[in-house]
């Protein structure tokens, strides 16, 4: 993506490291995402860095509050970084991927691939999260269609062409403003 939605992209993105930075201090309401998650599940919820639960149970509450309230979508909504988990990015980290992806898509897709190791770790982390994510919500019991949702939140989707695009783009509308 390139151009002013790239850089609207990346200034929310942005914004998002802010508040990470400051979710030391915030309180993570654990008993939101239980009441929504299996308890296998909300292990996973568990095993993801507190802004991360911070920002997942934003969007799960922003989607509530707009009133979607399909359960796979606000599995999926809580879930979608736990792939993140698999392998810690610092704060740089974060930076330089939202950098290299919105700044230098091609170089970002050269950058992702392989594994996760030396000096590419971050941008395959970043590219490969989503997929993580599914295998390991699909591994603790979640239906196909949360993981999908999940495995594909980084995507960009045209018209919504069936039920799973459309909570796609609910999905993703919720993790680009929370």
């Amino acid at each position: 993506m390139t151009g002013q939605s790239g850089l609207i992209r990346a200034r929310k993105r942005f914004m998002q490291g802010v508040r990470a930075i400051f979710a030391f201090v915030l309180p993570v309401d654990h008993q939101a995402a239980a009441d929504v998650l299996s308890p296998e599940l909300f292990d996973l919820f568990c095993r993801m860095r507190r802004s991360e639960q911070i920002h997942s149970l934003r969007m799960m509450k922003a989607l509530r509050g707009a009133g979607h309230d399909h359960p796979d979508l606000l599995t999926a909504a809580l879930l979608h970084d736990v792939g993140k988990s698999r392998c810690r990015l610092t704060l740089i980290d974060r930076v330089m991927i939202v950098l290299a992806k919105y700044g230098a898509p091609k170089v970002f897709a050269q950058w992702s691939a392989g594994d996760p190791v030396g000096a590419r770790r971050r941008y395959v982390i970043g590219a490969r999260h989503a997929e993580w994510s599914a295998e390991d919500m699909l591994a603790a019991g979640a239906s196909e269609l949360a993981a999908a949702l999940a495995r594909r939140h980084m995507d960009r989707i045209g018209a919504a062409a069936s039920e799973e695009d459309r909570l796609l783009a609910l999905l993703m509308q919720a993790d680009d403003e929370h």
